[in-house]
């Protein structure tokens, strides 16, 4: 174990400022390159060296298959920074795609990685031209063994190569386990905060500690591995509940025991770390308050595993720690023998594939069994063992992620059959060892080497062996073939019969056989490291690939990166949903976490909460967004001042976004340290700017809405004039309120076909989602595309009815394409996303077609770009002609309508947003545009909300009436609603021919008047509810004696539920419909005049009219009055219920044409009922209730909502 307080300096192993790139293979003998096998001694590997045309113009093996290789000692540890190819000097022989392996010592291979993958190179289509590849990821290897994969279909394999790179040297110290160097400061007590640690270590164990210092006041920092993984803990401490707080603990890498070289760099200023292990770097901030490690002088460890491996290049801020050690500037007594070179270890591993088998031969007609072997693998099945006995089968398999040992033994008098199992979870990864010991009634399997994990079995059993055993797979016919066929992993350290495999032998072919294995090589990958898991996603994963389980995240995809919430309230109210509750993604597959908001749909679209986290970046990104925001605060006081005077030091300030503090108060402006009394000049005292700053002993209070929402929202309130005798106060905090997105409207129109937007290069290297609204009359042209060297990426519309989503990340061109069965380009919006990661790409368009394709198992995986982004053309070709709004770009919504007011030949903003969203304004509510949008105009409807469908309507008490008169004496007055309403009825159309009459009730008394219209003659329409409840419609057109009258339904309809009647007259046809039963039909008698003359006034709830009246009404259905609920009241384009509960308070009664008696009360209960039912929550993805459980809640208090301070 190494001890020490801390390590700094970023000297890794691979130097950068110098130029890497001199030829390494040339200069070397002959004798430096070795190969699998040769076709002949021209052909020998001395003769591979690139350009050159002794011997036979190259190397060629003996057989062209896949198991040569061609071999290449660099002397000393190079840096390696490319490699090139050539095939054999005139002739057919090459090679088209082949592996490279590099080694230490020439033993324990290891591939190299690429993109996540064993990376396959493409290698040569002739003889002479030379394919160089650069390596993006650097090594530093003495050895080099290259592994052809394909070669020429004319030829046979041939191969010229070279090697590019430089010097490499490292002080390197090997650790036993048992020693221990220990760094000590110059000063006792170390308070430091800045951190720089580098170093390189290879290891055969998953267990051990790297570094490790501490300090007395509890601060630490150490590295370790643990279970093959690194394992960073740092604490800097914390000031409340001890130290505990500040821990804060990091885990990076997998299979980290490979016994090859691993490169860390830790650095750390104050609470910012950045973790970095194999050039992936993890940013993470420390936990606790302080940004100081306090390490002591003589620092203290034990309890865990020591490091056993070797180190290199460690660094500790700028002191190199191997030097120091070698010069014996540092305590290293505790090593017994103390060795700056590094013990190679002596492990042979063998890597299998689905189709291979390792055959190693044993005792043959033996009375016992004894393998053991330690294998690794991430799939739960697998054949592990396979042996034919004498009499029997022995299989040892993986299933279900335990070992599990089957022993049959057939016999002419018998059949005798043990099961074992032990284990569990053994594909995860790591290394685990298997002991299997079988005799005469006896058999024990043993994992890990634990006692614990032992299982026995005496059932009765003869064993006599075969002689031969098949490890990772077999394929041969047999009576009793095994469950499982073949193993995906890696296995070492085999005894069979007791007796260790001698891998060379095999290796050279002397001993065995084997078929598509790779030995002396463990080629294990971990996908899920680094995670392509994004928002906290569970990687799992197989042998050949990873999945992600989303669930619970808030997010969706194979990769977890799109939000499966919508980023604002607009776009939920957008989508028709009522005002709720719900989940909100401000920044989609940003980083920022769901956030749960109130959503008004009548108004204020955003409305959280005052539970959110005091640094909440969520609720910045909606005060961003939004048009407008507020808060309301309210001091309430009794001798305790509040902001002093303006040129006074405030007593009491609010800090809001960004921590910053502000001295301005609810009701005034920022930089006015006044309160809204002092804005309004009408303070209690006129001396002051606060009703507080009086100090008055009498209760006050200071309170207003603060509108500045770029310094919303309140996080915390300072309250300091509350320590004196007898002063209390009283602070109240509402709730922050937000309305509309900027971001959902924002939009650029291009109006010629050549101009277009440009932007910063899109970085989306490994996951990139964009999503756009689009809306045109033209039949093609480029939304956006952005260029690398060869990759891109590009969405297009191809056609009228396609649309395109292409890239290259370097495998070659792909482009998915969507169909609509419906031309794109008229003029209404349209909604496409687009998603590229490392599993799959998806388009989609409208939320209704999708196409997907999955990415290549091998191949590269990062899109590389270079290039400005282009929005609205292709490099000026194709160009795009009409509207983008709300294009978003992982999660980054691009300011089109800024960029767009300095680009000629496009215009910020678009028109014509009702021709896409007029007909989600219903009931007759007129669709209005708006720069950044369109609102639905319910001013001459029954309805109100956002979309013109929220019923209006009121509670009647006995005697409540509402009066319109249709023809009132002065308009000057009138409201916004009223004046409409008046203008539709001018005088010389109060004679009709036609009425439309639509309202809902519900009441449960009978008899009763719902609605009345009279005239200045004795022309009138009545609707009626009999006494036995049932629903009378009343007409006086003249021409009869009596008033003609419709019995509409014999139910009683005084039920106490809603009811709905909608009836239209034109002449004499009458169509009538109740509730949702089929209209009917009805005819006034031919006797009857058709002309509804003078129309007077419309009554609610019950007549009070002067001049004539059919006595009936009054006798019959008009005491005591109408009682319960009317809705959604509409006489021909009139809505006197509406116009009731919305008149003024201040206005004149004279002015306008609409007044109530009694006592009226807006309701919605008489709302009648849907006729389409609402969806219900548990198909709603949207709905909190159904969400709720499964996603992520954030919540930490602001200031309370009533927080009182008193002193006396």
């Amino acid at each position: 174990m190494w001890i020490c307080s801390h390590v700094n300096a970023v000297h890794g192993a691979l130097p950068t400022t110098q130029k890497c790139d001199e030829a390494l293979a040339s200069p070397l003998a002959h004798t430096a390159f070795t190969s699998s096998s040769v076709f002949s001694s021209g052909y020998a590997p001395g003769y591979a060296k690139l350009n050159r045309r002794g011997g036979a113009g190259g190397w060629s093996p003996l057989d062209s298959d896949h198991y040569q290789w061609l071999q290449v000692d660099l002397g000393s540890r190079k840096q390696v920074s490319a490699i090139a190819t050539q095939g054999r000097y005139s002739s057919s022989d090459w090679t088209t795609r082949y592996r490279l392996l590099y080694s230490d010592t020439g033993r324990n291979w290891k591939p190299y990685h690429q993109d996540g993958n064993i990376w396959a190179f493409s290698g040569n289509s002739n003889s002479e031209s030379a394919v160089r590849h650069e390596l993006q990821q650097g090594i530093v290897a003495r050895f080099l063994r290259l592994v052809p994969l394909d070669w020429s279909e004319e030829g046979r394999i041939g191969l010229r190569i070279e090697v590019y790179g430089c010097s490499y040297w490292a002080g390197v110290i090997n650790f036993d386990g048992q020693g221990v160097i220990s760094y000590r400061f110059k000063v006792k007590k170390m308070k430091i905060i800045k951190d720089v640690i580098a170093l390189r270590f290879k290891t055969s164990e998953s267990e051990g500690v790297i570094l490790h210092g501490e300090g007395q006041q509890g601060d630490y920092i150490t590295l370790e591995l643990s279970k093959a993984k690194l394992l960073l803990q740092i604490n800097l401490g914390s000031n409340q509940y001890g130290s505990i707080l500040g821990h804060t603990s990091v885990t990076t890498g997998s299979l980290l025991d490979d016994s090859h070289w691993h490169s860390v760099v830790i650095e750390r200023y104050r609470r910012n770390v950045n973790f970095t292990l194999d050039r992936h770097t993890q940013h993470f901030r420390t936990n606790g308050e302080f940004d100081h490690l306090d390490l002591d002088y003589e620092p203290v460890g034990g309890g865990r595993k020591n490091f056993k491996g070797c180190m290199e290049s460690i660094n500790y801020n700028g002191d190199n720690i191997t030097d120091l050690a070698r010069r014996k500037k540092l305590d290293t007594s505790s090593f017994r023998n103390l060795s700056f070179s590094c013990v190679e270890t002596h492990t042979f591993p063998v890597f299998f594939n689905a189709t291979s088998f390792l055959q190693l031969p044993g005792r043959a007609n033996h009375n016992t069994i004894s393998v053991s072997f330690q294998f690794r693998t991430w799939n739960p099945d697998g054949l592990l063992l396979f042996s034919n006995l004498d009499d029997g089968t022995l299989e040892i398999s993986l299933e279900e992620s335990k070992v599990v040992v089957h022993i049959n033994v057939t016999r002419t008098t018998s059949n005798n059959r043990v099961d074992l199992s032990s284990g569990s979870g053994l594909n995860d990864g790591q290394w685990h060892a298997i002991r299997l010991v079988a005799k005469e009634n006896f058999a024990m399997l043993t994992i890990d080497g634990e006692e614990a994990s032992a299982v026995r079995s005496t059932s009765p059993l003869t064993i006599t062996t075969g002689g031969t055993y098949h490890l990772g797979g077999y394929f041969l016919q047999t009576l009793f073939p095994p469950s499982q066929r073949s193993f995906q992993g890696c296995m070492q350290a085999i005894l069979v019969d007791d007796q260790p495999a001698d891998m060379h032998a095999v290796e050279k072919g002397t001993v065995g056989a084997f078929e598509n294995v790779s030995l002396d090589m463990c080629a294990i990958i971990d996908r899920c490291m680094p995670n392509h898991c994004e928002h906290g996603g569970r990687c799992k994963q197989t042998w050949d690939g990873f999945s992600c389980t989303c669930d619970g995240t808030g997010y969706t995809g194979a990769t977890c990166h799109t939000s499966i919430y919508e980023p604002s309230c607009e776009a939920y109210k957008h989508l028709g949903r009522s005002s709720e509750t719900y989940w909100i993604d401000p920044d989609g597959s940003g980083p920022l976490g769901p956030f749960k908001v109130n959503c008004n749909m009548t108004g204020v679209c955003v409305r959280a909460e005052n539970t959110y986290p005091c640094l909440c970046f969520q609720v910045t990104a909606i005060t961003t967004s939004a048009e407008k925001c507020e808060q309301q605060i309210a001091y309430s006081c009794r001798m305790s001042r509040l902001l002093n005077t303006p040129d006074g030091t405030p007593y009491t300030w609010w800090v809001g976004r960004g921590s910053e503090k502000h001295f301005y108060w609810g009701g005034s402006l920022p930089g006015i340290q006044k309160c809204a009394c002092g804005i309004d000049r009408n303070c209690t005292d006129p001396k002051y700017d606060c009703n507080c700053d009086a100090d008055n002993k009498q209760w006050r209070e200071d309170s207003g809405l603060l509108v500045n929402k770029e310094h919303l929202p309140v996080s915390q309130v300072a309250v300091g004039d509350t320590n004196r005798p007898g002063s209390e106060a009283k602070l109240t905090v509402g709730p922050l309120r937000c309305q509309g997105d900027n971001n959902y409207w924002n939009a650029a129109s291009f109006t010629t076909p050549s101009s277009y937007l440009h932007f910063a290069t899109f970085q989306g290297e490994t996951s990139a989602d964009i999503s756009f609204y689009f809306k045109t009359s033209a039949p093609y042209g480029v939304f956006l595309e952005n260029l690398g060297n060869t990759d891109f990426i590009r969405l297009e519309l191809k056609s009228p009815k396609v649309v395109s989503f292409s890239f290259d990340v370097g495998n070659g061109p792909v482009e998915l394409t969507v169909h609509s069965d419906t031309p794109l380009n008229d003029d209404q919006w349209h909604r496409v996303m687009a998603e590229r990661n490392v599993k799959e790409a998806v388009l989609q368009l409208d939320q209704t077609y999708r196409a997907s394709q999955l990415a290549p198992a091998q191949g590269h995986t990062r899109l590389e770009l270079f290039s400005q982004l282009y929005v609205g053309a292709a490099g000026g070709q194709r160009g795009f002609l009409g509207c983008i709004r709300a294009l978003r770009m992982n999660g980054i919504t691009l300011d089109l309508d800024e960029r767009a007011k300095v680009t000629p030949g496009v215009k910020p903003g678009c028109q014509g947003h009702c021709t896409s969203f007029g007909m989600y304004c219903r009931n007759g509510g007129k669709c209005v545009e708006k720069y950044n949008g369109y609102l639905c105009d319910c001013t001459a409807t029954a309805y109100d909300g956002p979309f013109c469908t929220r019923d209006v309507g009121g509670f009647f008490e006995a005697g409540t009436l509402v009066k319109y008169n249709f023809m009132p004496e002065a308009v000057a007055g009138a409201s916004r609603d009223t004046k409409i309403v008046t203008h539709q009825l001018t005088p010389h159309e109060v004679n009709l021919t036609k009425e439309e009459v639509a309202f809902s009730f519900s009441t449960s008394s009978a008899p009763a008047i719902l609605m009345y219209v009279s005239s200045k003659t004795q022309d009138y329409l009545a609707v009626v509810l009999r006494q036995n409840g049932s629903l009378q419609v009343r007409y006086n057109l003249g021409g009869l004696r009596e008033a003609f009258a419709i019995d509409v339904d014999q139910r009683n309809l005084a039920n106490g539920q809603p009811h709905s009647i909608n009836m239209s007259r034109v002449d004499r046809s009458i169509t009538i419909q109740l509730d949702h039963y089929p209209p009917v039909s009805y005819t006034l008698p031919d006797a009857s005049d058709t002309q509804f003359n003078l129309v007077k006034t419309l009554f609610l709830g019950k007549v009070f009219e002067t001049g004539h009246i059919d006595p009936v009404l009054i006798e019959r259905y008009n005491t005591p009055g109408f009682v319960g609920c009317l809705s959604r009241v509409q006489f021909n384009g009139v809505a006197p219920l509406k116009s009731a509960l919305r008149t003024p308070d201040r206005q004149p009664e004279a002015a306008l044409p609409v007044s109530y008696q009694g006592k009226l009360v807006e309701s919605n209960c008489g709302a009648s009922p849907l006729t389409i039912p609402p969806m219900s929550a548990a198909t709603d993805p949207w709905r909190l209730d159904k969400t709720a459980s499964s996603s992520p809640s954030y919540s930490c208090s602001v200031e309370n909502d009533a927080v009182s301070s008193r002193n006396s």
